[in-house]
């Protein structure tokens, strides 16, 4: 299988080299397309911090593998990150944090097995990079929750849950200090009502 690779910014091509280290070493069977994404893509003139190859390859390949993207700093360019998010759709962020056999933590010396998966929903909320200056001391983001993209997200969560046998599924939000997000959540929880 061949999968488009972005190394990224910073220590980005570096942590890219050792994990494609590793994936030889272990003889993943991949095959690897470089492509052109991040700050110094943005610094060439590419406003979306990647070249339109780069942008076909990835939709043709279906997979990228990306290290850390660097977006330009006061120079009003929305993030590379959140633009590869928009771009193709990816509206959940999945995590997953496990006990590994030999790691040293607290919870394996106390003997407490971790396995979390946390899934937050990537697009939206102040993701949405709606920002203006009101004035030259103010600025202003604005933070947009929808019911379709909440559900999406939700949908995602529960069938992922179902399919690994989860037992427990627990929603985290902001509520206790960002109003809407407690009216936003009950609203799409409750069908809209």
């Amino acid at each position: 299988m061949k999968i488009a690779v972005a190394k990224g910014d910073g220590i980005g091509p570096e942590i890219m080299d050792a994990v494609l280290g590793i994936f030889k070493a272990g003889k993943v069977p991949l095959e690897y397309e470089m492509v052109d994404m991040g700050k110094w893509v943005f610094d060439r003139g590419f406003s979306n911090g990647m070249t339109p190859e780069a942008k076909h390859t990835i939709e043709e390949l279906g997979i990228l593998f990306k290290g850390p993207m660097e977006t330009p700093k006061g120079k009003g360019v929305k993030s590379v990150n959140v633009t590869a998010r928009k771009t193709w759709n990816t509206y959940a962020n999945k995590r997953v944090f496990q006990t590994l056999h030999g790691v040293d933590t607290v919870f394996s010396r106390a003997g407490i097995p971790i396995d979390i998966t946390i899934v937050r929903e990537n697009i939206e909320d102040t993701y949405g990079g709606i920002e203006h200056m009101l004035t030259q001391d103010v600025a202003l983001s604005r933070r947009f929750i929808t019911r379709p993209g909440s559900l999406q997200v939700i949908k995602y969560a529960f069938e992922m849950a179902k399919k690994n046998g989860a037992r427990r599924i627990t929603c985290g939000h902001k509520a206790n200090i960002m109003n809407a997000d407690g009216r936003s959540l009950s609203r799409v929880l409750s069908g809209g009502r």
